[in-house]
């Protein structure tokens, strides 16, 4: 027999019920505020107390209301604020589990996907999701089976809420964790992110990836296109997240398609260097300004990239050489167009000068003694005083093709012969490198060489 203190508890449970079911939008409305500051927080117990051993009695009637008019954003915040209460309950996993069988993950999922549902609510239901997934491994794998890893990207990319996109970047990390049935899909999934148009999801995509590269081991070569793609961003925090990713890779298959990518970068063709819009098209005496200064842009980080990753990596850098990266750099210092080519491509440069000599000697020999030293004292600096000759020179140069370079590795100590008939003034850059050494320590070294020309 129940206590007559129990029978009013129930009483009072069943008036509650009525009232609810009774109610219409308005009065369901303030039913839900007043339970949703009168519960927040509370545990399963808790809420087992308030109401009398019911209270999945009127989660029922929650969710039920959800599926019959959540594409009618009615009271629909308040709504899935008050569900969270039932699934953040601790100790209330079986509410998660009622939640799942009325098809709670595929109504949320689709909210997502509802243009015209606020950011707002969409979020509410990207926190209810999470509140799944931190159930445990199988209802990570619903979530996913349920597509949605495709859900949240959509909804990261198009959402204009940083807050929102934020929740499903801490949604999309969780389904990437201990869920190894479904993790290269969530990678996959944030793969599809990077072309988009939104800087904020690409940077949180980048972010994301780069957390999960030690879990999903190696990377798909697809991931190489999209990555190089997004050193063009104007936003420099895209960019930094971009070579975040990029030194996380290079412990991949995928570094020697990275170099390779990053060094073809700093030599754009000369065909895009101006290209005709569609507005250019309907009007031609417009130039389009837009893609020359992203190929400047794109030319500038990779330039930026490949310094970080030289110093990171001895091997990265000798690949590097082999991939005729001080070429690259050398025609980016030569951009006029572009200052942040020429600094960035200057600091880079200048580490591979000190790293191997045989670098330090082909840039010499093509900046000259005074603008190399100027180089060297200040590679930030130095290139403001660079005129058009000069640059030419630079994009022009032709120092490191690595068989020459290792032929000058491997003979230090021995001369090259020339063929003077051609041209006598070729002897003038054909002395090896001791006779350089020689006379390096002249003022009039270049004086010194003219006048053997002549003599000869």
């Amino acid at each position: 027999m129940t206590s007559a203190k129990e029978q009013e508890a129930i009483r009072k449970l069943m008036v509650f019920l009525q009232e609810w079911d009774s109610a219409h939008k308005v009065a369901r409305s303030h039913i839900l505020n007043n339970f949703i500051r009168s519960n927040d927080g509370k545990t399963e117990p808790e809420l087992e107390l308030e109401f009398s051993q019911g209270a999945s009695l009127f989660l029922a009637r929650l969710t039920a209301w959800l599926r019959m008019t959540y594409m009618y954003s009615t009271c629909l915040n308040k709504l899935l604020k008050s569900i969270g209460i039932f699934l953040s309950a601790a100790s209330g996993h079986r509410y998660i589990i009622e939640f799942l069988e009325i098809g709670g993950v595929l109504i949320l999922l689709e909210i997502l996907g509802l243009n015209h549902l606020k950011e707002e609510d969409k979020r509410e239901s990207v926190k209810l999701l999470q509140l799944v997934a931190n159930a445990g491994r199988k209802y990570k794998e619903l979530i996913c089976e349920s597509y949605g890893v495709r859900s949240l990207a959509n909804f990261l990319v198009t959402s204009s809420s940083a807050e929102a996109q934020e929740d499903v970047q801490v949604l999309l990390d969780s389904l990437g964790r201990g869920n190894p049935k479904y993790q290269k899909q969530v990678y996959k999934g944030l793969i599809a992110v990077l072309p988009c148009a939104s800087p904020r999801a690409q940077q949180l995509a980048l972010q994301t990836l780069v957390v999960m590269q030690d879990v999903v081991g190696e990377a798909p070569s697809i991931l190489v296109e999209p990555v190089l793609s997004l050193l063009c961003s104007v936003h420099l925090e895209v960019q930094y997240e971009a070579i975040q990713l990029l030194k996380a890779l290079m412990a991949r298959q995928v570094r020697p398609a990275l170099l390779k990518g990053l060094v073809a970068l700093l030599t754009p063709p000369k065909e895009k260097a101006l290209t005709v819009s569609d507005e250019t098209t309907r009007d031609p005496t417009t130039l389009c300004l837009r893609e020359p200064m992203l190929v400047d842009i794109q030319q500038a980080a990779a330039a930026k990239a490949i310094g970080i990753l030289a110093k990171e990596s001895a091997d990265v850098a000798e690949e590097l050489i082999q991939l005729k990266v001080v070429h690259g750099l050398m025609v980016a210092v030569g951009n006029l167009d572009h200052a942040a080519s020429q600094r960035h491509a200057s600091i880079s440069l200048k580490y591979f000068v000190h790293t191997f000599p045989f670098v330090e000697e082909s840039v010499k020999a093509v900046l000259g003694p005074t603008p190399f030293q100027r180089f060297m004292d200040s590679p930030e600096t130095w290139y403001t005083k660079m005129d058009p000759v000069q640059a030419e020179e630079l994009a022009s140069n032709i120092v490191d093709n690595p068989r020459d370079m290792s032929r000058m590795q491997s003979t230090k100590g021995a001369c090259r012969v020339t063929d003077l008939s051609r041209n006598s003034h070729n002897f003038t850059t054909s002395f090896c490198l001791p006779i350089h050494k020689i006379y390096g320590g002249f003022p009039r070294f270049e004086e010194d060489q003219n006048a053997l020309v002549q003599n000869f």
